[in-house]
């Protein structure tokens, strides 16, 4: 997709329409340029324990393509995800995140998996890796609020993130 250039007479309408801020045009990499209050958000503290590097770089983070992703029968908060991770075999990984997200709005997304964990048995399905998310709770909450992480979709399939 390029971008075009757009006549001086054309309505600002469109840009509203499709974005609800007028005259400013957004993908989905940007955030309108409102303010956010992060002050009532409560972040857990770092670890204090560390990690050698040689144990971290065992651990392959990959760019994968969600090519579908469907809600597990019989399960409130599981999603399925049918995953191109650039090896040419679609890889399976389940997450709770069912009551953050519905499975339509997922399809075509990149997210970042860890792809070399052992794969793990949930209601009858195996689930090979894990998905990354930003998770935080509202100070003086209890609810949990969850990311999913997403990058750019010109990442490829497979892509090693270091």
């Amino acid at each position: 997709m390029f971008p075009t250039m757009k006549s001086l007479d054309a309505p600002k309408k469109e840009n509203k329409a499709s974005n609800g801020v007028e005259g400013q045009s957004y993908d989905q990499f940007t955030t309108p340029s409102e303010k956010i209050d992060f002050s009532n958000v409560k972040i857990e503290p770092l670890f204090e324990e560390t990690v050698d590097f040689e144990t971290f770089s065992k651990s392959d983070f990959r760019a994968v393509k969600v090519k579908e992703c469907v809600a597990v029968p019989k399960s409130k908060k599981l999603l399925q995800f049918t995953l191109d991770d650039g090896t040419g075999v679609d890889r399976t990984i389940l997450s709770g995140i069912h009551s953050f997200y519905e499975p339509e709005e997922l399809v075509g997304k990149t997210l970042i998996a860890i792809t070399n964990l052992p794969p793990r048995a949930m209601m009858g399905i195996e689930s090979c890796g894990m998905l990354l998310s930003a998770v935080n709770n509202f100070k003086d909450s209890d609810e949990e609020e969850l990311h999913l992480i997403m990058v750019d979709n010109h990442i490829p399939a497979g892509a090693k993130l270091y």
